[in-house]
């Protein structure tokens, strides 16, 4: 493994250990010409996933682009890193695990919607807006009556819910 300080080639593997997802394994390495440490993980390496996009283009599975739209979605929340990335994690061995070769983006925004809800709603929303093409107050009214009860809406709000319900 090539050192990323100073580019020898002569590393050691000080440690190796489990990855935080399956069938990785994170290694501390030490050069042995600057004496610097640094940590490589190492994947399985898998067939790649096509993702079908709404217009039919296909372009492989990115985990990057999961990741940082699950990051907009929860800014400025409560959520940790650790937990966002263990919902990437759990997104994509799900679509792994489908053993399919090609999966339409419909089916990943859907399991980064169910993941988002599990844990803040407003991030769920927030995503919800973006993936669903929200175009104005009453989409988000829409998704907001599915997660409140009712009776918790303010008296105001059950004109605009029966426009809504007219509007369908």
């Amino acid at each position: 493994m090539k050192c990323p300080f100073c580019g020898n080639r002569d590393t050691k593997v000080i440690d190796s250990r489990p990855g935080k997802i399956e069938f990785e394994i994170r290694r501390r390495r030490e050069c042995l010409h600057c004496i610097r440490r640094f940590t490589t993980y190492e994947r399985l390496e898998q067939l790649p996933v096509m993702i079908v996009k709404k217009d039919s283009r296909r372009e492989e599975f990115n985990r990057e682009k999961i990741l940082t739209g699950i990051m907009k979605a929860c800014e400025k929340r409560a959520i940790s890193m650790d937990q966002i990335e263990a919902m990437v994690d759990e997104i994509e061995q799900g679509l792994r695990e489908q053993n399919e070769r090609e999966i339409p983006s419909k089916a990943v925004g859907e399991k980064i919607i169910e993941a988002l809800k599990k844990i803040d709603d407003v991030a769920y929303v927030r995503f919800a807006s973006v993936y669903r093409e929200f175009k104005d107050v009453a989409d988000f009214i829409e998704e907001l009556k599915g997660l409140l009860p009712k009776d918790c809406l303010p008296a105001e709000f059950d004109a605009v819910l029966d426009k809504i319900d007219d509007r369908s």
